[in-house]
């Protein structure tokens, strides 16, 4: 896949994949071209930032002619018959690729570190990767959001090993194989098989179906690195008959890898055990024991494999900053913490909450939320809203997108009808008026969504800088 000069042009460029591995093409030394009807950041600095040569809106004469392939991204409205862009890819008779199908060319001969799970895989895969980096391994990486640390969601190293996030979503519109099927695994990191998209997998029996093909490309000299307390994932491994290739670690229960000694703040501390002897005491600014038990799974597997020394693992996790969206701290420069969460699913929005309550107990939790999510806007899952928002003060909910089975109606009474605290706001003006009206020096706010929130973020942001400003 080493290239001079040649061209490739990616048909839906602003979703985080899709950027990352054509950054991660730009790097292998080919001129890239995109398209994108909807452009919104992190991922629309992030293209810029690499000079990646994209248009808005989708039309024939944006795929240049001379392409040696097409890129088409998995988003519903790029199929043919939906999208003249795509249409006109498939009639030119040059290849029409997936990114799982490229990065899995990218990545083939190198000792590839897979990171799969239904939650936490962008952290681990950062993490893992930023660790080797920092120590100075120049490994190559595959992360499927925008981290901090390292600097960029994707890079060709000149090391061996080749980290990637897994993810278990279908390839494409015309390959229904699970992503991270092409990513030919010599390591796996398993966080969860908790079940998700419900959209695709019906069933959790469908969901884990992928992860046990995963599990069985590994070859017999293959690590993996598995959460002991991830729904599903033990009876997973009994199932492929991997236990002897496995270490589990778990902040909560007994494991091969456990933590100790947890000291909560703006910067935490705790120790990392194995087989209940100190290796290393960690250092970290990240929130919340989700994320400690992030860092634990990147040290099971990095230090089992002695890929880095001990030193090196906490060095590096002194240095680590959250990913953009994953509990990232939006302004330094107001007294109210303001954080941004994924909200993708249930299990992703309790975390964030039970975090930032975590090391903030004596503030009072302001949540504002959009459901952005299919999984939010499906009557399958209206439960989920009983008991979400558990530990917030105040709930502001934001319209969901069109195209769900339920209403911004529906889901406010359904919040509090359960007892919680609820209002919903169809304007993200109006949205940053109820900050305004509730939010104080004594709150922290914390923002949760899987989607762009139409502005509202910056608009906040603003307000609370100007309100409650910081004094140097």
């Amino acid at each position: 896949m080493t290239s001079s000069n040649k061209k490739a042009h990616f048909i839906g460029i602003c979703g985080a994949g899709m950027s990352a591995v054509a950054k991660l093409l730009v790097d292998y030394g080919w001129q890239v071209s995109g398209s994108d009807d909807n452009f919104y950041p992190p991922v629309s600095e992030y293209i810029k930032k690499h000079n990646i040569t994209f248009k808005k809106g989708y039309d024939s004469k944006n795929i240049p002619a001379d392409a040696e392939f097409v890129v088409v991204g998995k988003h519903a409205l790029l199929r043919p018959e939906e999208n003249r862009e795509v249409r006109a890819a498939f009639s030119l008779g040059v290849p029409v690729r997936s990114f799982p199908e490229v990065l899995g060319e990218l990545s083939r001969g190198k000792e590839n570190i897979v990171v799969a799970g239904s939650y936490g895989k962008s952290t681990c895969a950062a993490l893992i990767s930023w660790c080797l980096e920092h120590a100075g391994k120049s490994p190559s990486y595959f992360i499927g959001a925008i981290p901090n640390t390292p600097a960029d969601s994707a890079k060709k190293g000149s090391g061996s090993t080749f980290v990637l996030e897994g993810d278990e979503y279908p390839s494409s519109n015309w390959d229904t194989s699970s992503k991270f099927l092409h990513y030919n695994p010599r390591h796996l990191l398993l966080t969860s098989l908790a079940h998700d998209h419900l959209n695709v997998f019906k069933t959790h029996d469908e969901y884990q179906a992928p992860f046990f093909r995963l599990i069985s490309l590994l070859p017999k000299d293959g690590l993996i690195a598995a959460c002991a307390d991830g729904e599903g994932v033990k009876e997973a491994l009994s199932k492929c008959g991997l236990e002897k290739q496995t270490v589990f670690y778990s902040t909560k229960n007994d494991a091969n890898w456990n933590i100790s000694n947890v000291n909560l703040g703006g910067t935490s501390s705790f120790d990392v055990l194995h087989d209940s002897k100190k290796i290393v005491n960690i250092r970290t600014s990240l929130l919340g024991y989700h994320n400690f038990e992030n860092i634990l799974g990147a040290a099971a597997l990095l230090l089992s494999l002695e890929m880095v020394t001990p030193g090196q693992f906490a060095s590096a996790i002194a240095d680590f900053k959250a990913l953009n969206r994953r509990l990232d701290k939006k302004s330094y420069k107001t007294v109210v913490p303001f954080y941004e969460g994924f909200g993708s699913s249930y299990a992703k929005t309790r975390a964030a909450i039970e975090a930032v309550k975590a090391h903030f107990p004596d503030k009072k939790l302001v949540v504002v939320f959009e459901p952005h999510a299919f999984s939010w806007r499906i009557r399958d899952t209206l439960g989920w809203y009983d008991d979400v928002f558990e530990g917030a003060w105040r709930t502001f909910i934001y319209k969901p997108p069109s195209g769900g089975e339920i209403t911004l109606e529906d889901i406010v009474n359904r919040v509090k009808g359960a007892g919680y605290y609820a209002e919903g706001f169809d304007e993200v003006k109006e949205g940053v008026g109820l900050l305004q009206r509730d939010a104080n020096r004594d709150s922290v706010v914390l923002v949760l969504s899987s989607g762009g929130f139409d502005g509202f973020i910056d608009l906040a942001v603003k307000w609370l800088e100007q309100k409650f400003p910081k004094i140097y």
